[in-house]
């Protein structure tokens, strides 16, 4: 058997993890499917150091947050909803956010909006900033930081079916300037998104994963890592200003961000015994 990484370890227990649980939410035998054909796929790239093989985990993420849409319950309640709804109430109204970002005019509006735009890059981008600074070698680490955050948020979408606070309290608490990018990134979820489930926040999760990664990975030149933070920050309060997310989602998938940097650590503790 191929030697595989700790990184491709993780996405063969994530996929394994959805096929297992999904008798209990779905017809289980799609979630084999796509199971065995990464577990297929994966090995096969196993078998050398290849580019495919570096970069297989940007289309493996896309598959498992498709794969997602699968546990979208036919009848919903939306009691999760009515509680949450009350803390971003108190957050845009009472705090103030929504003032605050629109008592510029358009320009917080339009920023907030690429902000949450741009998190498709995410994975890109950081692998780029790797590859560009001659760290290719530290490609399976940055991967077991940025899945670890970001498929640990995929792995409780059955258990917290929800929608967006833009559709289940459709429209009340909506951003007073619409911008042409708001309506682009609703065209993009309306379009391609799926509809399981909002909690945690992949967007958060996915965004602060790759800020840990970076700092992990690119220790001499930490303000990238630290850049790629306050970017998670910015996605953080895009995602509730534009009612895309509940503040609990954010803060759900902030701390699921630390999953990966937890993996991490504990694998080099592991090895470093092992010496």
């Amino acid at each position: 058997m191929p030697r595989l990484r700790s990184s491709e370890w993780l996405l063969l227990a994530y996929f394994a993890y959805v096929a297992l649980i999904s008798a209990f939410f779905i017809s289980p035998w799609r979630p084999w499917v796509v199971a065995v054909a990464v577990a297929i796929l994966v090995l096969r790239l196993a078998r050398s150091e290849s580019w495919f093989r570096d970069l297989s985990p940007l289309p493996l993420v896309l598959i498992a947050f498709r794969e997602m849409d699968w546990f979208t319950p036919p009848i919903r309640d939306h009691h999760l909803e009515q509680t949450w709804i009350v803390w971003d109430r108190l957050l845009l109204e009472h705090h103030g956010l929504r003032g605050m970002i629109e008592s510029a005019g358009l320009l917080l509006p339009l920023f907030f909006e690429l902000c949450y735009l741009l998190v498709y890059a995410v994975g890109f981008v950081a692998v780029w900033a790797l590859l560009a600074h001659d760290r290719r070698s530290r490609l399976n680490t940055f991967w077991l930081i940025y899945l670890g955050g970001t498929l640990g948020a995929y792995a409780l979408f059955p258990y917290f079916p929800s929608e967006p606070p833009r559709i289940v309290f459709a429209g009340a608490d909506l951003p007073s300037v619409v911008t042409v990018l708001r309506r682009f990134n609703l065209w993009i979820l309306g379009s391609f998104s799926i509809h399981s489930s909002v909690f945690p926040s992949a967007h958060v999760s996915s965004a602060f994963s790759a800020a840990w990664g970076l700092l992990a990975t690119l220790p001499h030149r930490r303000w990238i890592g630290w850049a790629m933070a306050m970017y998670g920050l910015c996605v953080a309060i895009a995602t509730v200003y534009g009612r895309y997310h509940y503040a609990v989602d954010v803060l759900a998938g902030a701390a699921l961000s630390f999953i990966g940097p937890v993996l991490a650590y504990l694998l080099a503790y592991r090895k470093s015994r092992g010496a």
